[in-house]
């Protein structure tokens, strides 16, 4: 009879490992989802960049006041607007051409999402002073 009784703890603690391992990779997975959630939404938050709405075609060379009718006529032709980064000296994309058309040659601060290279507009605001 005791070879019975021992054969019933080997598998009351069997078991018992067993529960605590499915517990403890359940607590992973779980915490795993909620960190790939919070990546997931700090990708779409939306961020600031300031600089000047400018042609893809002549670039920096038209990111200014002076350079607002080139940049106009350059669109009109087919180009796209595009920001000027002033900080990083670069050009990003703009989604939102007719909104980007209201604020060339005007310093600018542009809201919005990346995605690649391009700024999911949500809002363009003119800086102040």
């Amino acid at each position: 009879m005791p070879a019975l009784i021992n054969v019933h703890t080997c598998v009351m603690e069997e078991t018992l490992k067993m529960k605590k391992l499915m517990t403890v990779a359940g607590l992973a997975a779980f915490v795993l989802a909620g960190a790939l959630s919070f990546a997931g939404d700090t990708a779409n938050t939306a961020t600031s960049w300031s600089g000047w709405i400018t042609d893809e075609t002549c670039g920096a060379k038209n990111a200014n006041a002076d350079g607002k009718a080139c940049a106009l006529k350059c669109a009109k032709n087919g180009a796209k607007l595009v920001l000027y980064v002033e900080g990083d000296k670069k050009l990003v994309g703009l989604d939102d051409q007719g909104e980007a058309m209201k604020h060339v040659g005007v310093p600018v601060t542009v809201t919005g999402t990346l995605d690649g290279n391009t700024i999911k507009v949500q809002k363009i605001e003119e800086k102040k002073g």
